[in-house]
């Protein structure tokens, strides 16, 4: 079953590629730069040389502007969030050492929009602490400050101050009966409720930083709803955080082929979500595991 998915996952990642390098998001839609990034790492996970995946990284780099972002588009330098993807995907690559140092300096150089809570304010967390937004000058979110985490980690910039704040901000944002989601804790006095997706990033950017007992109701949470999602996005966050944790449910690889088939449902997968499941399917231990570092 396994083999058979994997093959599938591939397959359908190949039909995506351009020639030259780099990655569509769907068979039928042009270049883009977040597919790329997923993509490489994807195929790395499945066992492809890095040879193999230099023009795609060399078609990425050709996207990073002066001060090292890379975005989504020319046209929209300020959504940069493809950058965190992006030294992960140059990471270990040796002829893009260069373009992942510029993308790096980016990264500890950049923040989201932060303030003091004032008196009465409606939001819960801590708004002063520091992290990264998925788009410049706005608030810092889960997901992209999880990111930034993981690139920072692996390229050895783990104990920088900006990754220490960040852990801090991930630990402020988890709700009060575990999980995560895009980063509201309470609003109005409201609890906000969890999302498998984001948990499961926050607890990849986490694995073996902080003690467990931190974020044991998080991996109870995400255990349970592990295994009532079928959707690439959910079910592929959801097993890569448990596995940073060892955590990972035997039940993995059936999960991820049920979840293969409800393309006749939801319609054709785009290239992350492909990329997720073969992520998923292929590194037990999480997406940090790719660069050597191991489960939690």
């Amino acid at each position: 079953m396994a083999d058979e998915l994997q093959q599938a996952l591939m397959a359908t990642l190949r039909q995506r590629q351009i020639e030259g390098g780099g990655f569509r998001s769907q068979t039928s839609t042009g270049y883009r730069s977040d597919a790329t990034a997923w993509a490489i790492l994807a195929c790395r996970a499945a066992g492809l040389q890095s040879r193999d995946l230099d023009p795609a990284r060399a078609r990425l780099a050709a996207d990073q502007q002066a001060d090292g972002r890379v975005s989504v588009t020319p046209q929209h330098p300020e959504a940069f969030w493809p950058t965190f993807l992006a030294v992960l995907a140059w990471h270990q690559a040796p002829d893009f050492h260069g373009a992942e140092s510029r993308a790096v300096q980016f990264l500890l150089n950049t923040t989201g929009v932060h303030f003091p809570n004032y008196p009465g304010s409606p939001l819960g967390h801590n708004t002063a602490i520091k992290g990264w937004p998925w788009i410049a000058d706005t608030h810092s979110w889960v997901y992209p400050t999880s990111m930034a985490v993981m690139a920072l980690r692996v390229t050895g910039h783990g104990d920088h101050e900006r990754v220490q704040e960040a852990k801090r901000l991930l630990l402020d944002r988890q709700l009060p009966g575990g999980g995560w989601n895009f980063g509201n804790t309470t609003v109005f006095g409201q609890q906000l409720s969890p999302a498998a997706d984001y948990t499961g990033v926050a607890l990849s950017a986490l694995a073996g930083e902080v003690p467990r007992g931190e974020i044991s109701a998080s991996l109870v949470y995400l255990q349970t709803r592990a295994a009532q999602v079928r959707t690439p996005l959910t079910l592929g966050w959801s097993l890569l955080g448990l596995g940073a944790w060892r955590e990972r449910p035997p039940e993995a690889p059936q999960w991820l082929s049920e979840c293969w088939q409800r393309q006749e449902r939801y319609g054709t997968y785009n290239t992350e979500d492909v990329s997720l499941m073969l992520l998923a399917l292929t590194s037990p231990p999480g997406i940090l595991s790719l660069f050597g570092q191991k489960a939690a």
